[in-house]
């Protein structure tokens, strides 16, 4: 589901990555294939410096559909970005990919608060973002980050998953799963 970014996905990223419903909500825009290439490049190297956590979404086939990655790394948290091509759009990949990256990060790499900033205008993440049961809307509780975020402009709601709710929701998830499983076998 997830792996490491490398430079030889470059091509099948960058061409999911400038469909125009996808172009304008990615954070590292590249505007040609060379300029991904260079990105990707600095993506990696951002991360053994321990700036950054960056992993490249993949399908059942392996084949790379997207990227997610936590920008500004610092005390424990980091604000979380994430894009899929269009052809992968409602097809589960995105909740597949964040569990799974939520997992590295919690409960491996030991960080306890992931941020999301989401553009006011791009509904389709605000809706995405308050389905879920351990992200709390933090325009308020967060001021201070939110104030910094729409320092040029009201342009972005602040969200954020804490370490404890992420926990508590899969404690909660757990048993259904178990019920679900001991159903089937029966």
């Amino acid at each position: 589901m997830l792996k490491r970014r490398d430079v030889h996905d470059s091509h099948e990223l960058f061409e999911l990555m400038v469909h125009p419903e996808v172009f304008p909500f990615v954070r590292q825009k590249a505007y040609s294939y060379d300029e991904f290439v260079f990105i990707t490049k600095q993506t990696i190297e951002a991360e053994e410096r321990g700036e950054l956590i960056s992993r490249t979404i993949l399908d059942e086939w392996g084949a790379p559909i997207g990227t997610i990655n936590l920008f500004d790394v610092q005390d424990g948290a980091g604000f979380l970005g994430t894009w899929l091509g269009k052809p992968y759009h409602g097809k589960g990949y995105n909740n597949l990919a964040k569990d799974a990256f939520f997992q590295e990060l919690f409960y491996e790499l030991g960080l306890e608060t992931i941020f999301m900033r989401i553009r006011k205008i791009n509904i389709r993440s605000i809706k995405a973002a308050e389905k879920l049961p351990y992200v709390v809307k933090a325009n308020e509780t967060r001021q201070a980050i939110y104030e910094q975020l729409n320092a040029n402009g009201d342009i972005y709601d602040l969200y954020e998953i804490p370490k404890d709710q992420y926990t508590l929701y899969l404690k909660r998830t757990a048993p259904l799963e178990e019920e679900n499983v001991q159903l089937l076998e029966a």
